[in-house]
């Protein structure tokens, strides 16, 4: 079995899946969840024959709500997946999965104190990720957490920021940290939160790296990183101009 985070267009429902069907099946008790905290368990997956691409054996619901999630954000984050090999169970992998996911504490902050004090001990991500059977990029985004200022991740511990601002507040420099915070303080004042922060944080243009016509490396601005989306922005859109 290997992790790894797949994207939604790479993805398919198996004729295997116990549940397939034409119809999209009901999430609305599971949309909730992976809207504040994103698809935790991996879905189970197998390569169907063509390049690159997928079928769900296991993990159907989680894969509409998110689909519904990106049609409802507009972004199509990858979802994390375990591949099965030839004789792999499925129904062993699933218990495995959730038995491992179990072991991790029951929120992102303290998931982010645990591993990084598994990191301070000389862990890896790698190490980290087989540990808990997770994807590396999920420790990494776990890790990311660090970049917060503590007023933050306290507040996201108690649920009071929702995951997509903690996503974008973690490409923020320090000093756009403390201002969001003084506007979230001031009630006169709007703090951005989801996609409009990502926006209030480029300056109204988030450019993605992908659209570059010239060598990165001679570009002299910040370029930032979206673990969660696994891409890069440029800090400044005047200067990439």
């Amino acid at each position: 079995m290997q992790l790894a985070h797949i994207p939604l267009d790479q993805l398919n429902i198996s004729a295997l899946n116990m549940r397939h069907g034409k119809r999209a099946p009901d999430i609305s008790d599971i949309l909730p969840s992976v809207r504040a905290r994103g698809v935790l368990v991996p879905l189970l997956v197998r390569p169907n024959g063509q390049p690159e691409t997928f079928e769900i054996v296991a993990g159907r619901r989680r894969y509409f709500a998110a689909k519904s999630l990106a049609d409802e954000r507009g972004e199509r984050d990858p979802l994390p997946c375990a591949i099965m090999e030839d004789g792999d169970d499925a129904e062993a992998l699933e218990a495995s999965l959730i038995e491992n996911l179990a072991r991790l504490d029951p929120d992102e902050v303290s998931q982010w104190e645990t591993f990084s004090r598994l990191v301070r001990q000389g862990r890896t991500v790698p190490d980290i990720a087989a540990t808990f059977g997770i994807t590396d990029l999920k420790v990494k985004r776990i890790l990311a957490l660090g970049d917060l200022l503590p007023k933050i991740r306290e507040a996201y511990r108690r649920e009071e920021i929702d995951a997509e601002t903690v996503r974008h507040l973690t490409m923020a420099s320090k000093a756009q940290q403390k201002d969001w915070l003084a506007l979230c303080a001031d009630p006169d004042q709007y703090a951005p939160r989801g996609f409009q922060l990502k926006q209030w944080l480029f300056g109204g243009q988030s450019i993605s790296t992908k659209v570059a016509l010239f060598a990165i490396d001679e570009y002299p601005g910040l370029i930032t990183s979206d673990l969660f989306g696994e891409d890069s922005y440029f800090a400044d859109a005047d200067l990439f101009w």
